[in-house]
């Protein structure tokens, strides 16, 4: 099973450590994508820095990121399990899992991101920021860009088993399965139910979603869960305690959506 997930928008500081190597990351077929993004974003934030405050959507408040972006090239770089940071990855606690769930960890899950295409948790990279919403000047919006060149090393590895997306929507945006990959591929809907004068009421609240979809990948991690349909991955889930229910049968070609319903964190 290959699991998606969604970058942290604040990312922990690389202290230490040799600097970013591109050609010892994953998917090494994005290797160029990755130097025409950094080499853009480097230009960018070196040249003008009120310019790409503006281009990167940075509040005066997060103006040093500027400067640290100018500096992506020589900047210390760590694994991206321990760069990514936020409710996610706390739910998820990849330094906690034990060893046959890290083992796992590291061969099935990937991280998409606006200047890397998509990196594995053991990968290397510097502290940065740069969201999937951004257009750069001269590639323009990141999520197109990104499509052409992650449709050609994604469905590879794929392969033939199941796809979680757990990405949220500009990343999702970078990569769309189609074909057999779409047919494998599950999303999860996270909705939080509320009793209101004796009545359910359940909605998409986004602290609920990212925190309940970390544990979920933490779980199945765990529990060495490897389901190779969407209804062996909703037995896995209630296997786990989790209540899911099947949305709406989907049609031919497109992925499925399972929602997981939450009362409370």
């Amino acid at each position: 099973m290959l699991v998606l997930l969604p970058p942290s928008e604040g990312k922990a500081e690389g202290r230490d450590g040799d600097p970013l190597r591109l050609g010892s990351l994953s998917l090494p077929g994005l290797e160029d994508a990755r130097r025409r993004v950094l080499d853009e974003l480097v230009t960018l934030c070196g040249a003008d820095e009120e310019k790409a405050r503006e281009v990167l959507g940075l509040s005066e408040g997060l103006r040093g990121e500027v400067a640290k972006n100018a500096r992506l090239y020589g900047a210390p770089a760590r694994p991206a399990a321990e760069i990514y940071t936020g409710v996610l990855y706390d739910a998820l606690g990849q330094a906690t899992l034990g060893p046959a769930a890290r083992r796992r960890a590291e061969s099935s899950l990937l991280i998409f991101s606006g200047l890397w295409g998509a990196v594995g948790l053991d990968d290397r990279i510097p502290s940065y920021r740069c969201s999937g919403n951004v257009r750069l000047p001269g590639l323009g919006p990141l999520g197109a860009y990104w499509r052409g060149p992650l449709s050609a090393v994604l469905p590879e590895a794929a392969g033939d088993g199941l796809v979680l997306d757990l990405r949220s929507t500009a990343y999702a945006q970078m990569w769309k399965p189609a074909g057999g990959p779409a047919e494998r591929t599950v999303s999860v809907r996270v909705l939080q139910s509320k009793i209101v004068d004796g009545v359910e009421k359940r909605s998409v609240v986004s602290h609920f979603n990212k925190a309940t979809k970390g544990r979920i990948v933490r779980a199945l991690l765990e529990d060495g869960a490897d389901p190779g349909t969407p209804e062996e991955l909703a037995e896995a889930l209630r296997g786990l305690g989790y209540e899911v229910e099947r949305s709406a049968e989907p049609r031919k070609g497109r992925p499925r959506t399972l929602d997981v319903v939450v009362s409370e964190l």
